[in-house]
């Protein structure tokens, strides 16, 4: 089954991008998080869905979610902020892997721009037990993780690691909900694989029909 077992940030939200990085080591199999209003719960929880699903948290204000996430290079007088997430998790197998997040957000004249840089993704060779580290594209990282943890991108997002301004989606319209569920129990998936049966199999009876009457 997989796990996660040690968080590092730097350079998100209130996360300063200088100095060390701010680790956050997770116990098994209960992980309890407290703290005042503001000292980065939230932040915790961000950097995880972000780490595993590619996903940013909602935009804040007149920024953009990628913007809002990264510290504010304007805090401490910089040009931009280079900002990264690391997380140790297990996969579905039991193997240790670390997965390394990196963005930028640099200062035009009157806005910020958000880059999301290639992810990396790192795992132990067994066969010569050397580190083997990977560089990925974010696309390639957002679907191979999800796989690599046995779970589904659509639960770790809306269920698992759901952002506090979004939870409460299940009580939102119906059209929404119902795409949300089906995205979640992988619906539209098999509604798609049922119309390709069904059509498989009709063509499979009419070129039967077709070779009873030619034997005929």
């Amino acid at each position: 089954m997989a796990s996660i077992s040690k968080l590092s940030v730097r350079g998100v939200r209130s996360f300063s991008p200088e100095g060390d990085e701010q680790v956050i080591a997770f116990g098994y199999p209960l992980t309890i998080i407290v703290g005042q209003n503001g000292c980065g719960k939230t932040t915790i929880i961000e950097s995880l869905k972000y780490a595993v699903t590619g996903a940013l948290p909602p935009a804040a204000g007149t920024k953009s979610s990628g913007q809002a996430f990264v510290h504010d290079p304007k805090s401490f007088g910089a040009s931009n902020v280079k900002a990264n997430v690391k997380l140790r998790f297990n996969n579905r197998a039991g193997n240790s892997m670390v997965v390394i997040r990196s963005m930028e957000v640099t200062q035009k004249k009157t806005t910020l721009a958000f880059k999301a840089l290639d992810g990396i993704l790192r795992t132990m060779d067994e066969t010569t037990g050397k580190r083997v580290a990977m560089s990925h594209k974010c696309g390639e990282l957002d679907r191979q993780i999800p796989q690599l943890m046995g779970v589904s991108k659509a639960i770790l997002e809306h269920v698992m690691f759901c952002h506090q301004e979004d939870s409460n989606w299940p009580l939102r319209e119906g059209a929404e909900l119902k795409k949300r569920f089906d995205d979640i129990f992988d619906s539209t998936r098999y509604t798609k694989a049922l119309k390709a049966i069904q059509e498989t199999r009709k063509k499979f009876y009419s070129n039967a029909k077709d070779l009873k009457a030619d034997v005929a």
